[in-house]
Parts: structure tokens; sequence; C-alpha cells
């Protein structure tokens, strides 16, 4: 199983757990799959955590993510 981790939606970069919990509408928490098998690249929302399009993503930098999942 993967690592848990949690970032922030409007800049990227890892936040704490702590920080998570503070701003949920804002940071989204992933799991890093484990080494190797195929992935591709979906759009998701960092407010819902529901899959987006990529002109979705496009529109809304600050409140979407692109994340690589396992097919």
């Amino acid at each position: 199983m993967g690592k848990t981790v949690h970032r922030s939606a409007s800049t990227g970069r890892f936040v704490k757990t702590s920080t998570a919990k503070r701003n949920p509408r804002t940071t989204t928490t992933e799991t890093i799959p484990s080494p190797g098998g195929a992935t591709r690249s979906v759009g998701r929302s960092a407010i819902t955590g529901r899959f987006v399009t990529t002109s979705t993503v496009a529109r809304h930098p600050g409140t979407t993510i692109t994340q690589q999942v396992s097919r």
C-alpha cells in the first residue's frame, strides 16, 4: 500500500495533516502508490473530491488538482 500525504490545491505544496484538517476545502489527501504499474492523469476537485474534465482544471486552478492514478 502507498503512503498518505496532504497537498494544498492552490500551491501544490505538501502540508501537514493538521493544516489539511483546518482547510478541507483547499487541501487534498492523496495516497502515493507503490512504485511500478501504469498510471494516467486525471483532474479532481479539491472541494468535492469528484473527477473533473481537463478544461475545468484549466478554468479553476486554485481549487482543482491533476493527479496520477493507476489504470
